[in-house]
């Protein structure tokens, strides 16, 4: 479909020229190229008139709830578009998976931002249903291309993150680091090319997470160290490892991860308040799952014991 779009307009801004020659001999080229790119603009402008967020979103909602894969959005879609998308789908999966709790950032890690073609992270919504407690079983089958991710969370403590300038007053602004396993849904097709504007209109993959215990962040100085130390191993039932990976990918430093993601709702009219729950982005490969397996995440440097949670696959 996207070969045709580009012959034919191909075709059209050929005919074109021969047009505009063939009418005015005297034209000069870079008059021409006025002319092309008056043209192009205009095919922009009628692109951009076609594009309708509501059915787009419903198609997705359809598929993402029914666990049918997602054939493709539009190759043209932009990130401002996606967002539209995003906002029309979240609402959408209310009903089934009730308020929203935070914020999920994602390509927070520069391996994943270049599998994407992206040079920046993007954001998604956590709603309350979409976050279980350690220890839950999930069937293995949650989502059309189901995975899992070493990832982590922080909490809001108060809204003065909104204006805080230093990691110092971003890190005081929270009151708990949480260790987070994300399940996420990569919803689309296995063979469809991903992007960020497509990552972006499936809500940047959110479908479930397993979240522990809650740690409380109170010494700011003694944590702003600690976060960049975390490290984080997948494990299976009889101790496999099955991916390691560390807090520092999250932007080279996790308090870079939140002040991005509280800039990037900024910027859209949103801020951030006291209990909005922030996913930082994975730490880890995300690991494919099956039925019967038990996964188990430990965290060394959150605590002063390794914490580990798990999730098992029914």
């Amino acid at each position: 479909m996207k070969t045709n779009k580009v012959f034919v307009l191909s075709f059209l801004i050929a005919l074109q020229i021969i047009f505009l020659q063939s009418a005015t001999p005297s034209i000069s080229l870079s008059e021409i190229g006025k002319e092309i790119s008056r043209f192009k603009q205009n095919q922009k402008s009628i692109a951009i008139a076609q594009f309708n967020p509501q059915a787009l979103a419903k198609e997705i909602a359809d598929r993402y709830l029914k666990k049918i894969p997602l054939q493709s959005l539009p190759d043209n879609l932009t990130l401002e578009q996606a967002l539209q998308v995003q906002d029309q789908f979240v609402r959408l999966l209310v009903p089934s998976y009730s308020k929203p709790v935070g914020y999920k950032a994602g390509l927070t890690n520069k391996e994943v931002q270049a599998k994407f073609n992206s040079d920046r992270p993007v954001s998604g919504i956590l709603l309350e249903k979409m976050l279980l407690k350690s220890g839950a079983t999930v069937p293995a089958n949650f989502g059309t291309r189901p995975l899992i991710e070493g990832d982590l969370m922080v909490r809001v403590g108060s809204e003065t993150i909104n204006t805080a300038r230093t990691p110092q007053e971003v890190l005081s602004a929270l009151d708990a680091v949480i260790p987070f396993l994300e399940l996420p849904d990569l919803v689309y097709a296995e063979n469809i090319k991903l992007t960020a504007p497509k990552i972006v209109a499936i809500n940047v993959g959110a479908r479930l997470g397993i979240m522990g215990e809650i740690i409380s962040l109170t010494k700011v100085n003694e944590w702003q160290e600690k976060l960049e130390k975390i490290q984080l191993i997948i494990r299976d039932r009889e101790g496999k490892q099955l991916a390691i990976g560390e807090s520092k990918t999250l932007l080279g430093d996790p308090v870079k991860a939140i002040v991005w993601l509280r800039d990037e709702l900024r910027s859209r009219g949103k801020f951030l308040k006291k209990g909005d729950l922030l996913s930082l982005g994975t730490m880890t490969p995300a690991i494919p799952v099956k039925s019967g397996i038990i996964i188990r995440a430990q965290y060394i440097g959150l605590d002063d014991n390794i914490v580990e949670i798990s999730v098992k696959f029914k």
